[in-house]
């Protein structure tokens, strides 16, 4: 054999049954340096089904190792790693975000991220932009090149050519493939065209065994081996014939190819068809109650909130009975922070109230303050309802009666050209009443406007309409008539606090 030879002999696999045998490459592993499209080795997939080829060879050819150069993370190459490329062979471009991947798989996002490594680590992606993470933003998602290892290229005798010379070297295009590498190529493309699902759970004890056999013959292994496999969901080649005992499924089964229960199962595991919370996810439910239901909670953190009311959580408490210990302890009416104010109020209460039915009496008393507030504030509804609309009595303070008495003998001067009126009551004898002063009027509209604010009109309603337009002026008047028809509403309520 010339020296020219030699070296293809060696990177060509051998004739069958070991043209999957790749013991002659040392190894799969790619640097993170060399992750990059411009530092790649390899070249780019024409499309998403070559591409598939190489992952199913990469599956099973062995060649990568995870474990020899980190401690975590998946151990091989496996079916979900598979799973996850078949997701990414169908992005033009292939731009995936960690979220989309993890609706798409099932899998948490630390084992998305693992995957990603992997494919990256093997030479089958590349990074074209990496993501960013921006404080301020959404997280940008990496784009990638689907890529060919040339240890693909080398297993399976396949020739590149690069057409452009001033192109860069990821942009070879195939131009043949050795004689020996067309089974194993036929083979893989066999498991290109089908798609790998997520494995089903474990099959029971009690399963009969031919059930268990086929489970194992119809499993997702990717693996390039010499076994050939043959059943009605994947395809094939087997070199015996399974004709005479396959029996064929009734004409009822055939729609949706899947034979189901008329009742369905319900997990053991769950209550009510729903799944029952352990200790922590009782302690963020009621947490996420209390934010939801107390008015100075409002915007704080659930976890906060959970650790805060982890006791009463653990020993059984509702929002409810939250509720009647705050109402028992007394609530603050200035809060300046919500989770600090409940850890102080919540401090021994399932010690004090350690019976349901200590909880039950301090609910009722908490609904009994609730009910007796209500009608607090019906009354006072009622009161300022009969008040507006019944007829008007005279203030009741002594200080607002004077100032009123006052305006009215001013202003009844001033109409009778700077004389009071002989009234037969020994008027005459007394000095003249001088005119108000401006400070005077001034003092007054202060006060009648200070009355406004509060949603009060007795002091301007106190005189007649054309006195009172003189001494108040328009504006305070129109202000106070706009007030007694907002008052009639049943949509508006003025008050102060």
């Amino acid at each position: 054999m010339s020296g020219v030879a030699a070296p293809a002999a060696v990177l060509l696999p051998a004739p069958r049954p070991s043209d999957d045998d790749v013991s002659v490459l040392s190894g799969l592993y790619v640097p993170e340096a060399s992750q990059w499209l411009s530092t790649s080795a390899g070249r780019i997939a024409s499309d998403g089904y070559s591409w598939m080829q190489a992952v199913h060879w990469v599956a099973g050819s062995g060649l990568y190792k995870p474990r020899l150069h980190r401690s975590h993370g998946p151990r091989s190459f496996g079916p979900t790693t598979v799973r996850v490329a078949q997701e990414l062979a169908q992005l033009f471009p292939c731009r995936p975000g960690i979220e989309y991947l993890m609706r798409r798989t099932g899998l948490a996002e630390r084992s998305v991220q693992n995957h990603l490594q992997i494919l990256r680590e093997t030479g089958l992606l590349a990074y074209i932009v990496k993501g960013t993470r921006v404080s301020s933003g959404p997280a940008q998602a990496s784009e990638f090149a689907r890529m060919i290892p040339p240890e693909f290229d080398a297993a399976l005798g396949i020739r590149t050519v690069q057409r452009n010379e001033d192109a860069p070297a990821y942009t070879r295009a195939v131009s043949g493939i050795a004689e020996a590498g067309r089974e194993l190529m036929a083979k893989l493309a066999a498991k290109a065209a089908r798609k790998v699902r997520k494995p089903r759970s474990k099959t029971s004890s009690k399963a009969p065994a031919r059930g268990a056999r086929k489970g194992a013959e119809q499993g997702v292994v990717t693996a390039v081996s010499d076994e050939a496999r043959c059943t009605p969901m994947q395809v094939g080649t087997s070199t015996v014939s399974s004709a005479g005992g396959t029996s064929f499924p009734p004409e009822s089964k055939l729609a949706s190819g899947v034979s189901k229960s008329p009742t369905p199962k319900m997990s053991k595991a769950k209550a009510g068809g729903r799944r029952k919370l352990n200790v922590i996810g009782r302690r963020f439910q009621l947490a996420r109650e209390l934010t939801q239901e107390l008015d100075w909670l409002r915007g704080c953190s659930v976890p906060r909130i959970a650790w805060v009311a982890r006791n009463v959580a653990d020993a059984g408490w509702t929002v409810t009975d939250v509720k009647g210990w705050l109402h028992l302890r007394g609530e603050a009416a200035r809060v300046r922070r919500g989770s600090g104010l409940l850890a102080v109020l919540l401090a021994g209460a399932e010690t004090v109230l350690d019976t349901p039915q200590k909880r039950a009496d301090a609910v009722e008393q908490w609904r009994g303050a609730q009910e007796a507030a209500r009608r607090h504030r019906i009354q006072q509804v009622r009161a300022r309802t009969e008040r507006y609309e019944g007829n008007w009595a005279a203030p009741t303070s002594r200080a607002v009666r004077r100032e009123v008495e006052a305006a009215f003998a001013q202003v009844t001067e001033a109409a009778s050209g700077g004389r009071r009126q002989d009234l037969g009551d020994g008027a005459d004898d007394q000095a003249l009443a001088p005119e108000p002063s401006e400070q005077e009027l001034a003092e007054l509209r202060a006060a009648a406007a200070g009355e406004l604010m509060r949603g009060e009109t007795t002091l301007i309603r106190s005189l007649e309409p054309e006195m009172a337009l003189r001494i108040f002026g328009e504006r305070l008047v129109r202000r106070a008539d706009q007030l007694e028809d907002g008052s009639r509403s049943s949509l508006m309520t003025y008050g102060h606090r």
